[in-house]
C-alpha cells in the first residue's frame, strides 16, 4: 500500500499549543509529502494567525466549524483529508522528528488498519506535567495500557496519538458521539469489524496533558465515567481491573479512619505502594520533586477515575 499521511488535529482555544505542534512537524526526518488538517471546533481564540507562519513549510488545510466535540471534529477532518491513512493527534502534543518515519516503517513491515503510540514527557515540561505523565503511563498505576512495551492485555489506541486507514474509517464511520472514551469505543468497533491494531513503540509523542491537579482530576473523572458506559455497550470487554481505582480509594479512606483509632497496620500496604511509586518515578525521572509529586498525582488519578467510575456505575 502506498501510504499518504494526513495528520488530523482538532483544536479548541489553544493557539499556543498549535504553534508548538506545527513547529515540531516542520522538523520531521520524513521526506515524503504529508498534509496537516486542523479543525477549529468553534474556538473563540482561533489559531489562523499561527497557521500563517507555517504555510510555506507545511501543507495545511484549515477548517472552522461549530463546536461539537473532539470526536466529531476528528471525523470532519478525516472526511476532508486527501490522504489514505489518517494520523490523529491532540493539539497538546509535540512530535519527535523521527515520528512519521517510524510509523511508515512499522506499517510497511506489518500493515494494520489502525495503530497507537505512547506518550512521554519532554524535558521542557513542568515538574507537575512530568508527574502527571508518570501517573498516566506507569505500569504501577495503569498497567502500561496507555503505551508501554511491558503493557498488559491487547493494546487499545488512544486518540492523542493513533492512526486509522481511510478504509477502516469509512467502514466504522469513525468516532461515535461519546464525549469521553470515544477512542476506546472506536477501537472496539475496529476489532468487531476484524481490523487489526498494533502498538508502534517508537512512534511516541510528548504529551502535555493537564498542568494543574484540578484539571487532571476533572480529566480522570471523565475517563472514569466513560468506562461503565463502555462496559455496558461491550460487555465482553468488561474487566475486574477497572474497579481497582475505586476500591483503592475506598480502602485508603477506610485505612485512614482506622488510623485515627490506632489501627496503623491497615494503612501500611498503601504507604508501601506509594513508596514504590516514589522510587519508580525517581528511577525514571531522576528528579525528587517529580517523584514526590507522582505520589500526589497518582492519588489524584485514582480519586478522579474511581469517583467517576462509581458515579457512572451507580447511575444505571
Amino acid at each position: 500500500m502506498n501510504l499518504k499521511f494526513s495528520i488530523i488535529v482538532p483544536v479548541f482555544n489553544r493557539p499556543q499549543e498549535i504553534d508548538e505542534l506545527l513547529n515540531s512537524l516542520t522538523s520531521q526526518s520524513y521526506k515524503k509529502d504529508f498534509e496537516v488538517v486542523l479543525v477549529e471546533d468553534g474556538s473563540t481564540e482561533k489559531c489562523d494567525s499561527i497557521i500563517e507562519k507555517y504555510q510555506e513549510q507545511l501543507t495545511i488545510n484549515y477548517f472552522f466549524k461549530e463546536n461539537s466535540g473532539a470526536g466529531a471534529s476528528r471525523n470532519y477532518g478525516m472526511e476532508s483529508a486527501s490522504g489514505n491513512y489518517f494520523i490523529i493527534l491532540d493539539s497538546d502534543v509535540i512530535v519527535p522528528s523521527h515520528y512519521l518515519e517510524e510509523v511508515e516503517k512499522a506499517l510497511e513491515t506489518n500493515f494494520t488498519d489502525a495503530f497507537g503510540g505512547a506518550d512521554a514527557a519532554h524535558d521542557s515540561f513542568t515538574v507537575m506535567q512530568k508527574a502527571i505523565n508518570y501517573s498516566m503511563t506507569s505500569v504501577l498505576t495503569t498497567g502500561g495500557i496507555r503505551g508501554k512495551k511491558q503493557s498488559v492485555g491487547k493494546f487499545q489506541p488512544r486518540s492523542f496519538n493513533m492512526g486509522i486507514s481511510q478504509t477502516a474509517f469509512k467502514k466504522t464511520n469513525g468516532y461515535s458521539e461519546m464525549k469521553y472514551g470515544e477512542d476506546i469505543d472506536l477501537t472496539f468497533r475496529l476489532w468487531k469489524n476484524d481490523y487489526k491494531t498494533q502498538f508502534i513503540e517508537k512512534a511516541f509523542v510528548f504529551h502535555k496533558r493537564r498542568s494543574t491537579l484540578s484539571e487532571f482530576f476533572n480529566q480522570t473523572f471523565n475517563f472514569g465515567t466513560a468506562r461503565p458506559i463502555l462496559n455496558r455497550k461491550y460487555p465482553k470487554t468488561s474487566k475486574l481491573a477497572y474497579w481497582f481505582p475505586s476500591l483503592f480509594i475506598i480502602g485508603f479512606d477506610i485505612a485512614l479512619i482506622l488510623l485515627l483509632f490506632g489501627k496503623w497496620v491497615y494503612v501500611l500496604p498503601f504507604l508501601i505502594y506509594f513508596l514504590f511509586i516514589f522510587l519508580d518515578s525517581l528511577l525514571q525521572n531522576k528528579n525528587l520533586k517529580v517523584s514526590f509529586l507522582s505520589i500526589i498525582t497518582t492519588h489524584t488519578q485514582f480519586l478522579g477515575y474511581g469517583l467517576g467510575f462509581l458515579k457512572s456505575t451507580l447511575k444505571f
